[in-house]
């Protein structure tokens, strides 16, 4: 199944007491590229967040955002360190000695002295976390890959359209070719006539200059090769392999090298025109197998 690059997921859900938001958006990129923003005190689960992407994104430029609140009134505990608190409480002491100070010290003054009285997070319950975090994410990359999908199927039917134009510009230049050698055998014998200002013509000569002038025209090898690099497209827009924007990369260099060729062979205008066209529509596609996964 075809999916573009470009998405959208979101998903908030209360896992007990413990509230996650999870935001995820991508972009085209060559590889995978995970950048993850996220609350401090979750860091330890990095790597798994990182893993579970990975196992469900193949390229993309991805931008992760999780926040994360817990409710819950025991969320943080005081801590008294009592240690600290008799340093302060000594060096305040000599301090006074030293500089025949009075000593006016509270237990108000003390307590407010850094680190003397700190608020500490109380312990995580890291399984139980990354349970609520995996669901978020979960509900946010189906979301993701859902809106990929959908924005897969718009780029399928785009290119399919356009393949199908294609085919039309190769069809008009496999028909037009006698067509340009027929007008050239004319134009030679007008031109060989005038010259010569006489109607007896060595048709044996002329017939070997147009067979020249043809050869040199010829794209049917072009043509051919082309009209199965685009049924080649075709094919693998409707398979459900992994790595297909990477394979119709491919198939659009090779049908742009025939395309190439087929335009400098070409020899008269409507040709040309024709084969602009066909340079056009494989830029068009190119542009947009650039967002396919």
């Amino acid at each position: 199944m075809i999916q573009s690059m470009t998405g959208f997921g979101r998903s908030e859900i209360m896992d007990g007491e413990r509230k996650f938001l999870v935001e995820i958006k991508g972009v085209n990129h060559r590889y995978l590229d995970i950048n993850i923003r996220m609350p401090r005190q979750l860091n330890f689960l990095e790597t798994n967040v990182r893993n579970l992407l990975k196992e469900r994104l193949q390229r993309g430029k991805v931008d992760l955002y999780i926040s994360y609140e817990d409710l819950s009134e025991d969320k943080g505990a005081l801590r008294y360190n009592e240690a600290l608190a008799g340093e302060y409480l000594d060096y305040l002491k000599k301090i006074g000695e030293t500089f025949h100070l009075e000593d006016d010290i509270r237990v108000s003054t003390l307590s407010r002295y850094p680190e003397v009285i700190t608020m500490e997070d109380t312990e995580i319950d890291e399984e139980e976390v990354w349970n609520g975090l995996k669901k978020a994410l979960d509900q946010a990359l189906d979301q993701f890959i859902q809106s990929r999908i959908s924005e897969g199927e718009n780029l399928r039917s785009d290119i399919l359209g356009k393949l199908d134009e294609m085919i039309r510009d190769v069809d008009y230049i496999k028909e037009r070719e006698p067509q340009v050698v027929e007008e050239y055998r004319e134009k030679l014998r007008a031109k060989v006539g005038e010259l010569l200002e006489d109607d007896q013509i060595d048709e044996s000569r002329l017939a070997a200059e147009v067979v020249l002038y043809a050869d040199k025209i010829c794209t049917d090898e072009e043509v051919v090769r082309l009209t199965s690099h685009i049924e080649h497209m075709k094919e693998t827009l409707k398979s459900d392999g992994e790595g297909i924007g990477r394979k119709l990369d491919f198939i659009t260099q090779e049908m742009n090298r025939e395309a190439n060729t087929i335009l400098s062979k070409a020899n008269d205008l409507a040709t040309s025109d024709a084969g602009i066209d066909l340079k056009t529509g494989i830029e068009k596609i190119r542009e947009q197998i650039q967002n396919i996964e």
